[in-house]
């Protein structure tokens, strides 16, 4: 039986479901003890008091966030395994958990350019890497398409006060930024952050600002006195099942290859904050709100002309020069995307989706999704489930 020490801040979403992951992971072998250390805590005592305590409940590893002057060489001499979550810095001398920050950047990139916009900026931390790197990458893919003169960015906040931004200077910059701008926040935290920052200087999200985090926290993502934030789903538990394999073979060979742990980034789960697309056409824009306001509610090319206030033939032609995509296309599209999220996401059953989106007649939604993905939804489901470990 492994005894994992986990230091890190269990307040965040990303430790839950990395934790997920490592718990999966010794289910499927045998249960695993598992004891918890704020870093605050860890800060205190040091890490000859982790230790310490390590050798009290008689710990054979530990995954935690640690400083760039942390003694980590102490784990090895005393015969405890140390796994290093990137909390500001990789570590050269133990494994770390990491991630394609600068493709996670690029995903960001890729989905801006791809909704019209030229101006991009990037709300982030100083001097932490991943921060440092999604900037880099969502930087480079600006910069690859043509628009580097236009990106600005915001990276003078430190890590430490993560639950806080500097008001006045994130106001400032906001307001000498030009508009309509593509912003990436370095994760879902400071993405909310420069939501509630947008909402007190009644700056308009999406239509003058659309924001985009990392890492998928549904609490941050859906807090109610904000724009619900669109995010990049980050592969997390899947990395803490991967971590505990990595931990399980150096408890049994402390000399075994100790590779690094890289998440990727799975996909974009796209809400309020980025439903726009760059763009002075107001009537658009109020027609491309409203489809994603009621994209759960049987919706027509009717309904969305009434709410832009214009002719059909117009709005459509209007419509297609700012998305490439017809009305009916963007509302069908868009259903099948979040009809598809809940395939992956829930164990609704097909009907029970369907109905709650406003679609009653099953098999038609069915026949549209198999045109589009190339298979049934109950298929679908399957192998998004298939995918996952077996």
């Amino acid at each position: 039986m492994i005894r994992l020490l986990i230091i890190s801040d269990f307040t965040e979403s990303f430790t839950h479901k990395f934790v997920a992951g490592v718990v999966d992971y010794s289910r499927r072998r045998e249960p695993w003890i598992i004891r918890r250390m704020p870093p605050e805590y860890k800060e205190r005592i040091g890490i000859p008091g982790v230790i310490r305590v390590a050798k009290e409940w008689e710990v054979d590893a530990v995954f935690g966030q640690f400083e760039p002057t942390d003694e980590i060489g102490l784990f090895a001499e005393n015969g405890i395994i140390a796994v290093a979550q990137d909390y500001k810095q990789r570590f050269a001398t133990i494994p770390n958990v990491t991630g394609d920050y600068l493709g996670t950047g690029r995903m960001a990139a890729r989905f801006f350019i791809d909704r019209g916009f030229r101006n991009f900026g990037f709300f982030g931390f100083k001097d932490v890497c991943w921060s440092d790197e999604r900037c880099e990458g969502f930087r480079r893919e600006v910069e690859k398409a043509g628009f580097g003169a236009s990106f600005y960015s915001y990276n003078l906040q430190d890590i430490k006060a993560v639950w806080s931004y500097q008001r006045y200077r994130v106001r400032e910059w906001l307001d000498a930024i030009p508009k309509p701008i593509a912003i990436m926040a370095c994760d879902d935290n400071q993405g909310d952050n420069l939501l509630q920052a947008c909402l007190a200087a009644g700056i308009r999200v999406p239509e003058e600002v659309s924001v985009i985090g990392v890492d998928n926290d549904e609490t941050l993502c859906n807090l109610g006195s904000t724009t619900p934030l669109s995010s990049i789903q980050v592969d997390i538990e899947e990395g803490g099942y991967r971590t505990a394999q990595l931990i399980e073979r150096l408890v049994a060979d402390p000399s075994a290859p100790a590779e690094d742990i890289v998440l990727r980034p799975v996909k974009i789960v796209g809400r309020m904050s980025t439903a726009s697309f760059a763009t002075d056409d107001r009537q658009i824009l109020k027609a491309i709100l409203f489809i994603h306001q009621n994209v759960r509610k049987k919706i027509s090319v009717a309904d969305v002309t009434a709410a832009a206030a214009l002719s059909r033939r117009l709005l459509e032609r209007r419509f297609k020069e700012v998305t490439g995509k017809t009305l009916y296309e963007y509302i069908t599209d868009l259903k099948l995307k979040e009809f598809a999220e809940r395939l992956q996401d829930t164990d609704d059953q097909v009907i029970e989706i369907a109905l709650s989106m406003g679609e009653n007649d099953t098999k038609s939604i069915s026949r549209r999704f198999k045109q589009i993905y190339g298979c049934t939804p109950i298929q679908w489901r399957a192998r998004a489930r298939n995918q996952k470990r077996t």
